[in-house]
């Protein structure tokens, strides 16, 4: 399944419990040469506390605490799939149990508009060590490269900065780079963004543990916060990523994050237990 193009393989444990290394079959069927190919692979769990439960590994095997465009598709996945098929689901993540609505179309979800929660934006929760709660446009030289750099949560940490050209701009060079910075001792996603107008950016992001991918929905969420916290765009606003675009609503420190986007299921397979290396 995919949202604007971030893919991760799903596992249906409600079927047939966990894999024993989810670390390890994440590095193996991520491969996009030797394996399905994908930025990660992604448990659908049963849950105590909500419809199901969503575990997330990138594509080298670490766990993180949220995907904002893996937790649509997993709301997709349970409806589509018979599990919770209702209008409103809940699901739990690593970030806590997050509310979803879902948009059906033709019986199946088209658009899932997500409650991200509150940001995080106390630095040391973040966490960064860059001054201030949030640091906001905090000077740092990155290969060369002089950057304002904005942190925030939105589940998993996340540095933002503005650039005047962002096709033009190296991302994976100073993605790379910004990603294992001494300032961020969890490592962080990193999200290069050019300011269309008030209501509208356009970015491109390196994301923990993966690299460069089509899209990041927690990232989206935190270029969202960026924007307004540094007065570069509203509290609405549209980003548009190379996977395709999302609506991120934000009305300012106490208030949670809504994000609506589209999940795709692309295909259904095995994955042969001989495989899992």
């Amino acid at each position: 399944m995919h949202g604007i193009g971030n893919d991760y393989v799903y596992v249906n444990a409600f079927d047939q419990g966990s894999p024993e290394d989810p670390a390890k079959l994440a590095i193996a069927i991520s491969d996009r040469h030797f394996g399905v190919g994908s930025d990660g692979l992604i448990l659908i769990e049963p849950s105590e506390s909500a419809d199901a439960r969503m575990r997330m590994f990138n594509a080298d095997g670490s766990e993180a605490e949220m995907c904002g465009n893996g937790v649509r598709c997993v709301a997709k996945y349970i409806h589509d799939h018979g599990i919770a098929r209702k209008g409103r689901v809940q699901i739990e993540t690593g970030r806590g149990v997050l509310t979803l609505d879902l948009e059906v179309e033709n019986d199946v979800v088209a658009r899932v508009r997500v409650d991200m929660g509150e940001p995080i934006l106390v630095a040391g929760e973040i966490p960064t060590t860059l001054p201030g709660d949030p640091p906001i446009d905090v000077p740092l030289t990155i290969e060369g490269h002089d950057l304002k750099v904005t942190a925030v949560s939105t589940g998993n940490p996340h540095a933002v900065v503005f650039v005047e050209d962002v096709d033009s701009f190296p991302v994976e060079k100073v993605g790379a780079a910004l990603e294992h910075h001494p300032s961020f001792p969890r490592r962080v996603n990193v999200h290069f963004v050019q300011v269309i107008n008030e209501n509208e950016v356009r970015m491109r992001t390196w994301e923990r543990g993966s690299g460069i991918t089509l899209a990041c929905g927690t990232g989206a969420c935190a270029v969202a916060v960026a924007g307004t916290l540094t007065g570069r765009t509203h509290n609405r606003v549209l980003a548009h990523l190379p996977g395709g675009d999302l609506t991120l609503d934000w009305d300012g420190p106490g208030a949670p994050i809504f994000m609506t986007g589209s999940a795709t299921e692309v295909f259904t397979g095995e994955w042969p237990e001989s495989v899992q290396m």
